[in-house]
């Protein structure tokens, strides 16, 4: 079957949306890595930008698959259904504990280590 859009639009859209997933990335690591001298001292909280780059991962994640299908690539279902798990863990985390002026320092450690995985997954795993 033949892809609705030229293969050099594609491939603009794709890397288009894997920028876009490494913002979210960014934002999502970068606040964690902001807030590690307060999970020291027992106040690390989770900000909004942890929030925003989760969802940004979470839409931009899906587009990806997407676009991906439609212009005929393989895509690994098992690492993208292990890489969507440990993303709703962590926006679940982030998103139910988002109002809280301390989260507990185990928590806030399980989701930077969460993001970090995700990250090598993506990285290595090909």
């Amino acid at each position: 079957m033949r892809p609705c859009l030229s293969s050099g639009l594609m491939d603009v859209l794709i890397h288009l949306f894997v920028g876009l997933h490494i913002v979210g990335i960014a934002a999502l690591l970068g606040g964690f890595l902001t807030q590690l001298k307060a999970m020291g001292r027992g106040e690390a909280r989770f900000v909004p930008g942890m929030l925003h780059g989760a969802l940004t991962m979470l839409v931009t994640g899906a587009i990806l698959v997407g676009l991906n299908q439609a212009d005929d690539h393989h895509v690994n279902n098992i690492k993208i259904g292990i890489k969507l798990a440990l993303l709703v863990v962590i926006l679940g985390l982030v998103y139910v504990k988002r109002d809280e002026e301390k989260v507990d320092k185990s928590l806030f450690g399980l989701v930077g280590a969460l993001t970090t995985v995700n990250i090598f997954i993506a990285v290595l795993w090909t």
